[in-house]
């Protein structure tokens, strides 16, 4: 079993931050080890962390040396860069920034407020994609909460490739998947300040061996934060999905959502009101338990593409607690439709062309 100790010893030797050696400085804040995969934090000024790459990874190279160890994650992590703030990103065409090698298109599936089955609509859109001939792949960038391994019934350890350098996603029902539920155990929570949070997001961006791909669907953790911003400066995102659902509470946080994601010029593929509404398993008789046609009429309100309604029903729920994810396994049934239709619009407008994000109206408070 590999040991705190043994890793640090690994790295004892390498120049720190300052120029010192790790193993004489207190540039590490953070070693943990879990099943074989290594994780370190190192300590540095938020103006160094571009120039310091280099011994980032030299530690990450060191620590994947140890015997034991078989993947490492090493981030770089700065006191003061969370109450700074991430930079703010840059318009379309102002220094755009480089994607993944083999990927087409990025889209980012994202909900203002958390419990509106964001991940459940993310697993099914992706599926629902591969269903119509597209090459998928999904990154589970929820970090905190990640949901993945969960729904497409997903087990093991991504394997590293040859050199070391990247790992490969696991595979299910053809889609790729990558996720930090994978690397770490299911009850262990993952306690990381905002700058681990987006070294590490930036990690499963570029080192995963993703192949070739034509979407990426990256299923985002809820709110308007580090992530969101981070996914936005560090990937060209083709556009981004809204997740929602009837009521008033959560249409509010799913303005933010679109507000957010207008403000650093990613497109807006459109919204979609899941749990929309609920039809009786015995009589059929049909409840709009959450209101309906709340995110239609906010969809139209904003101006932002209307996608559809996916209902609040047991096969769903069943499905996505299983792993056996309805449309890749029930593709042909009333429950699984709205998630393909939806994926259908979402395929059309990529091929076609987003039309570019408006900038998110200012607000003065006179």
């Amino acid at each position: 079993m590999v040991s705190k100790e043994v890793v640090l010893a690994a790295i004892s030797a390498i120049p720190g931050p300052d120029g010192a050696p790790l193993g004489q400085s207190d540039a590490i804040s953070g070693v943990s080890i879990r099943d074989g995969k290594a994780f370190v934090a190192i300590s540095v000024a938020p103006e160094q962390a571009a120039s310091l790459e280099p011994m980032r990874a030299a530690v990450e190279a060191a620590v994947k040396r140890v015997e034991g160890v078989q993947s490492a994650l090493v981030t770089l992590t700065a006191e003061s860069a969370r109450a700074a703030g991430p930079a703010p990103a840059k318009a379309a065409g102002q220094g755009a920034v480089p994607g993944i090698p083999g990927v087409g298109q990025i889209i980012a599936v994202a909900s203002g407020k958390g419990g509106v089955g964001k991940s459940t609509t993310a697993c099914n859109l992706a599926l629902g994609l591969a269903h119509l001939g597209l090459k998928v792949g999904v990154l589970d960038a929820d970090l905190y909460g990640p949901s993945m391994p969960r729904l497409f019934g997903l087990k093991g350890r991504p394997q590293a490739t040859a050199d070391g350098a990247k790992l490969f996603p696991l595979e299910r029902f053809g889609v790729k998947v990558m996720s930090i539920g994978f690397l770490v155990e299911d009850s262990a929570p993952i306690v990381w300040r905002g700058p681990m949070v987006m070294s590490a997001l930036k990690q499963l961006l570029h080192d995963v061996a993703w192949g070739e791909l034509d979407v990426l669907v990256v299923d985002m953790p809820p709110g308007t934060g580090d992530a969101q911003l981070t996914l936005a400066q560090t990937v060209p995102l083709a556009g981004a999905v809204i997740v929602s659902t009837p009521q008033d509470l959560a249409l509010i946080d799913a303005r933010r959502g679109v507000a957010m994601f207008q403000q650093v010029h990613v497109p807006l593929l459109g919204l979609i009101e899941n749990m929309s509404y609920f039809l009786c398993p015995h009589c059929g008789e049909r409840s709009d338990v959450f209101a309906h046609g709340g995110a239609r009429q906010e969809a139209e309100h904003l101006g932002v593409p209307f996608l559809g309604e996916t209902p609040l029903h047991m096969a769903i729920r069943e499905t996505s607690d299983s792993g056996e994810p309805l449309v890749a396994t029930a593709p042909d049934s009333p429950q699984a439709k709205p998630y393909i239709d939806i994926a259908r619009q979402v395929a059309a407008t990529l091929r076609s062309g987003v039309p570019q994000a408006k900038a998110a109206p200012k607000i003065t408070i006179g």
